[in-house]
């Protein structure tokens, strides 16, 4: 945090990093529970000032953001702090007669990119709680549209127009977003100095593992000494520090003392890792499904509505967080199961599959739909003709999935996995 205060007589000048429009102004919304609404209006003001002032190389005095927000200099600062900590500002100071402010605004993340966010989403759920934050996780779920029937008519650039010469411009301004930063508040010195150096590779705190360690350190409220604790037992052979034994002793002994879990199993699946098709068969629907829905919110669903329980939030916990594991894979790992397993998710079956899959490096919900239809085949040719009719399969292992073909109870289980997407 700055240790410089503002005064009205401070002067201030802002730029602009990135491309704002009107859907920003939506955007922020996200970000209000977070900062708050001064911060809000602090960013809007500056915003305000771009427009206004885009061709005047004058500097303000903060006496103006001050009687726009009608608050404390103090209030201001901290208002400033909070618009730097998500990355929607950069501040710079230099000294002189009175001090004198530039400062850079970013653009809001996207809804995807913000819900993604490890850090952003974990202060969100902290500070709205739970069923609120259910509820903003609901208003930014695709909805998929009905495109049966539609024949895509779509032209190419090259149909209507014609290049005869290339030209590029450059220096031209883009949207751009600030990274998300920690102030690590780990003493990496006392970790060196408190650990043998027969125990602790020279290695072992690389910036790759400082990230990981400033992150669990932030998410699960973690000190320097109890994180000193907790990477002596995650300490290999090579004396380097297994980041998944790391993780799962900062992930367990968190639940020790606290009654919720972090948000990470209210994840949808990154927009990068959807499929986007525009094929509306039963088996895209419920594709999208599993790509739009948390593993939370899908529990819910097959509960009837009832809240997950601990146990099974903590397997799914396990699964994305310990393996690693996408959403949209552990959707479909766990209807694979519920199914297979007389709706039963029994930690031992379920994180057996977990580990194949992880082996196979499945990230999208139709790669792990194949595979576990492969893997289906391939026990049923193991078991006799007569044990195969008494198998248990989930719905969507036919690829084409039409009402047609699919049998009553099977086109019911479709409709009830669907009924909330379409």
């Amino acid at each position: 945090m700055s240790s410089y205060s503002i005064l009205p007589a401070d002067r201030y000048k802002v730029i602009n990093k990135t491309i704002l429009s009107d859907v920003d102004h939506d955007l922020l919304a996200l970000y209000s529970p977070i900062i708050g609404p001064i911060a809000i209006s602090l960013y809007l003001t500056l915003w305000q000032d771009l427009s206004a002032f885009a061709d005047d190389n004058s500097f303000l005095l903060h006496h103006h953001l001050l009687s726009i927000l009608k608050c404390s200099s103090k209030s201001l600062k901290e208002a400033r702090e909070s618009l730097e900590a998500v990355g929607l500002l950069k501040s710079f100071v230099k000294e002189e007669n009175v001090l004198v402010y530039i400062y850079e605004l970013y653009a809001p993340l996207y809804p995807d990119e913000f819900l993604n966010n490890p850090l952003l989403c974990t202060v969100l759920c902290s500070n709205v709680g739970h069923e609120e934050y259910d509820k903003i996780i609901k208003k930014y779920q695709k909805k998929d549209i009905d495109m049966n029937g539609f024949i895509e008519i779509t032209c190419h650039m090259d149909d209507i127009y014609k290049v005869e010469s290339s030209m590029h411009a450059e220096n031209v301004q883009n949207r751009a977003t600030e990274t998300i930063k920690l102030t690590s508040k780990i003493d990496y010195d006392l970790i060196v100095e408190s650990i043998p150096k027969d125990l602790l590779s020279s290695k072992a705190l690389d910036q790759k593992t400082k990230d990981l360690i400033d992150n669990l350190s932030f998410i699960y409220n973690i000190d320097t000494l109890k994180m000193i604790e907790y990477i002596r037992i995650s300490l290999n052979e090579f004396g380097l520090i297994d980041i998944n034994t790391l993780r799962t002793t900062a992930q367990k002994n968190y639940e020790l003392t606290n009654t919720g879990l972090p948000t990470i199993v209210y994840r949808t699946q990154p927009e990068y890792l959807k499929k986007g098709t525009s094929d509306n068969s039963k088996r895209a629907q419920i594709i999208s499904m599993f790509e739009n829905i948390s593993p939370y919110d899908y529990l819910k669903r097959k509960n009837k509505g009832a809240a997950p329980t601990a146990k099974d939030l903590k397997l799914v916990e396990s699964l994305l967080n310990d393996l690693e594991l996408t959403p949209a894979v552990v959707n479909v790992l766990l209807d694979y199961c519920l199914k297979k397993n007389n709706n039963k998710l029994t930690n031992n079956y379920v994180e057996t599959i977990a580990s194949q899959w992880k082996r196979e490096d499945l990230k999208t919900a139709e790669d792990a739909m194949l595979f576990a239809e492969k893997e289906h085949k391939k026990s049923l040719k193991k078991t006799s003709s007569k044990v195969k009719k008494e198998v248990i399969e989930p719905s969507w292992f036919n690829e084409k999935i039409e009402k047609s073909e699919a049998s009553q109870a099977e086109t019911e289980e479709l409709e009830e996995l669907l009924k909330e997407f379409k």
